[in-house]
């Protein structure tokens, strides 16, 4: 880590992360590893890969955490490896549930309607 260790991050439950651009290259490999066994043109993937990969350049060409932090506009830096642990939860979930497949049955009637 560039520049001056923090000492807190000021948020309740929330350590001062040691490596952070280690940890989010390796949590950001591993969602672009799960999305990229969904089909190209499912919109979870399309737009999940865009916003990892675009994350994942910003970690490898910034060594300075707080310009990391400015550049990606999410937070403190342990807010960024809480929301990218998060995100690779639900990818593998979605690789799961396959939400690009057609329904089994029909959905009923007016099920997309709003307001009914």
């Amino acid at each position: 880590m560039a520049g001056v260790i923090k000492k807190t991050t000021g948020l309740v439950g929330l350590a001062v992360s040691v490596n952070p651009h280690e940890r989010l290259r390796i949590l950001y490999s591993k969602i672009l590893g799960c999305v990229q066994a969904m089909p190209r043109d499912a919109a979870y993937r399309k737009y999940t890969e865009q916003l990892i990969t675009e994350r994942l350049d910003h970690v490898k060409l910034e060594p300075d955490v707080e310009k990391l932090e400015k550049k990606m506009n999410c937070g403190q830096i342990e807010e960024v490896i809480a929301q990218a642990e998060a995100e690779l939860v639900l990818s593998r979930k979605m690789a799961e549930w396959k939400p690009w497949e057609p329904l089994i049955e029909d959905a009923p009637p007016n099920q997309w309607k709003w307001p009914v």
